[in-house]
């Protein structure tokens, strides 16, 4: 059977039973990926008694090969290359310099914006539970669990309340847990298994962080 979803939060509640081993360990951090991701983890964080923060991922597309993903660049100042792309493309190193000062400004401007002044936090030797809406392609899951891999966190569980099949089993192999509520073979988009699935602003964002922090001090 398919799942679908009355909303965010509900996914959220859901995939927290899921990962219950986890709940009231002190070593535990949820990270959701804005935008989406940050009410499905808020509810996670909540269940777990868990801190919560945001991961920003940002593709590198290049200049006039915009679908053609050169990379990613993560939050903590990481930056995930696919050195197939790289080497295929014209005066790369330049147009991925050039792409990565671009990206970097817009992912800071978004820290700030999002976490209000708070420190990013420390991931070193932590259980990071990373939560998204779901996954489509995955590319974006995927290049943030590279970039956690170079955090020295102790343990990268991903969890996701949907996402097609492939997908998940491919996040498999590259997290160390990886959750996925509902497997539906044939996906189109993750939008199609929520009932409300509504735009989620950054003024959203902002506001569950700053009650998670407030609640968790």
């Amino acid at each position: 059977m398919e799942i679908a979803f009355p909303n965010r939060a509900e996914a959220g509640r859901l995939l927290a039973e899921k990962l219950e081993k986890y709940v009231g360990r002190n070593d535990v951090i949820v990270l959701g990926l804005p935008r989406g991701g940050v009410p499905v983890a808020f509810e996670v964080a909540q269940r777990l008694g868990a801190p919560l923060d945001v991961f920003i991922v940002r593709k590198l597309g290049m200049p006039g090969f915009e679908e053609l993903a050169a990379g990613a660049i993560a939050s903590g100042g990481v930056r995930v290359l696919n050195e197939d792309v790289v080497r295929a493309l014209p005066n790369a190193e330049e147009a991925i310099e050039s792409v990565t000062a671009r990206e970097t400004a817009e992912l800071e401007r978004r820290e700030q914006k999002y976490r209000d002044g708070r420190p990013a936090p420390e991931l070193r030797d932590r259980i990071v539970i990373l939560v998204d809406d779901g996954l489509a392609t995955g590319a974006t899951m995927r290049a943030a669990v590279k970039a956690l891999r170079q955090s020295a966190a102790a343990k990268i569980v991903v969890a996701v309340p949907v996402g097609p099949p492939d997908t998940c089993h491919e996040l498999e192999e590259q997290a160390d847990e990886t959750i996925c509520l509902s497997m539906p073979e044939f996906f189109q988009a993750v939008g199609q298994y929520y009932e409300d699935f509504s735009q989620i602003s950054d003024e959203d964002v902002r506001e569950l962080l700053g009650r998670a922090a407030e609640e968790h001090k």
